[in-house]
Parts: structure tokens; sequence; C-alpha cells
């Protein structure tokens, strides 16, 4: 989905793309919600800090920093 939206556009930062018309997306996988729901806050704000440094979200990245 991410390749389809971005072609003839833009990345942006946390999984936000423009497409070719300028139309501006944001590409969130439910992992990341769960993560970020989780009761313990200090590892949803590793997994938030982890997203904050990515464009396209990485899922693996976002599990790496959950799990640390």
């Amino acid at each position: 989905m991410w390749a389809k939206l971005g072609e003839g556009g833009q990345e942006g930062p946390c999984g936000w793309l423009k497409d070719k018309f300028g139309v501006s997306w944001q590409i969130v996988p439910r992992t990341l919600t769960d993560l970020l729901s989780d009761p313990d806050p200090a590892k949803a704000e590793r997994v938030m800090r982890a997203m904050f440094g990515m464009k396209k979200i990485d899922i693996q990245g976002l599990v790496d920093a959950y799990e640390r």
C-alpha cells in the first residue's frame, strides 16, 4: 500500500506520505496501535520514540523497541 500510494509522491515522517496528487495519507499498522495501548507507559514511550524516527513504519523496529 505504501509503495503504490507513494508513487510519484513524497514520503514524510511517522508513516505519512503524499500521493502524486498532493493528498496526504498516514499508513498506520494495527501493531502500532496495539503496542501504544500497552498499560506499561515505558514500553509505549519506547514505541512512540521509535516511530518518530521512521518514515515508512517498520513493524519489526516497533516490536524491537517494545521488547527492550
